[in-house]
């Protein structure tokens, strides 16, 4: 932090990303995401002269594509700083904050859209889903989407699922041509076979969290859980749940009988939220097999490998 300005106003603080952001914004988002990374110690210390804000620490496990900062409001109460590149799964996640009003989620503050800047009230950060056992977690996550999937309103902004995973199916058929997935290509015709199933007859349209998993779930004040960093859509609930068929994935993995315990899990998934257990299983396996896909294109083979064996389960 600085010292105090030549006119006696305290200088401007200057924080540094962690290492963990840089690495993935970097990898992730190329030449792009190295020019964001250049004007961030300057667009976080405005926005905190902006806020009067008072920071506190770096939060350093924080988001994969935004920095986290735990501050003090003006009136010495805990807040959240959340700075994070504007791209299409991050830009309408106030707008979802805000609809949902701090029912089953994270309370906005304040907010600069266009900036990627939010004000968030604090939450346990250290304290998520993953905590707990497996089957409690899975109890209140499942509680805790039913608070989360309400009617969006009428001129909401979200981008349907149909619209965003047709791009998304679009680039993985691209994928598919690349020589890196020839040992994948069974899987993504089955993944795409099933999309197009899928879009045969969707079935409804509700505000979707988008990311849902233990780990998006953190430990509150007002309320003992509470969600955090969507990346909002519109549809069908099975979307929604496909994340969380997969949650805990290496643990699932290194347990005797994983592909019969994954079966299991999007059964009793479905059964517990009244969706489609058929649909639900085909979600699970055309986000695992696109995600898969995904971290195999930017050189995460070990990620990838991971997502495609559970896909395979399914």
């Amino acid at each position: 932090m600085g010292s105090a300005a030549d006119d006696g106003r305290p200088a401007r603080v200057r924080l540094d990303p962690p290492e963990r952001l840089v690495r993935t914004i970097a990898a992730w988002e190329g030449e792009a995401g190295r020019a964001w990374l250049e004007t961030l110690p300057d667009r976080v210390a405005g926005y905190l002269e902006r806020w009067e804000l008072t920071p506190e620490r770096v939060f350093a496990a924080g988001g994969q594509i935004s920095m986290i900062v735990l501050v003090r409001t003006a009136r010495g109460e805990p807040a959240v700083l959340k700075v994070g590149m504007v791209n299409r799964e991050t830009e309408h996640e106030y707008a979802a904050l805000a609809h949902w009003g701090g029912r089953g989620a994270v309370r906005l503050l304040a907010a600069d859209p266009a900036q990627g800047v939010l004000l968030l009230e604090r939450l346990q950060a250290d304290v998520s889903l993953r905590s707990l056992a497996e089957p409690k977690a899975m109890l209140e996550a499942t509680a805790l989407l039913r608070r989360l999937w309400v009617p969006p309103a009428e001129d909401h902004p979200f981008t349907s699922v149909a619209d965003y995973t047709g791009a998304l199916a679009g680039l993985l058929r691209e994928r598919r041509e690349q020589p890196w997935a020839a040992d994948a290509r069974p899987l993504i015709d089955e993944a795409l076979s099933a999309w197009a199933d899928l879009m045969a007859e969707p079935p409804e349209t509700v505000l979707l969290h988008g990311d849902f998993h233990h780990g998006n779930v953190l430990a509150g004040e007002r309320t003992p859980w509470l969600a955090i960093d969507p990346k909002p859509k519109v549809g069908e609930r099975a979307y929604d749940l496909a994340w969380l068929a997969r949650d805990r994935l290496s643990t699932l993995a290194a347990r005797p009988g994983s592909r019969a315990a994954a079966r299991r899990r999007v059964t009793e998934l479905a059964s517990a939220l009244d969706v489609s257990p058929d649909r639900l299983r085909a979600w699970s396996l055309f986000r695992a097999v696109e995600a898969g896909v995904w971290y195999l294109s930017v050189g995460g083979g070990e990620g990838g490998e991971l997502l495609l064996e559970f896909a395979s389960w399914l």
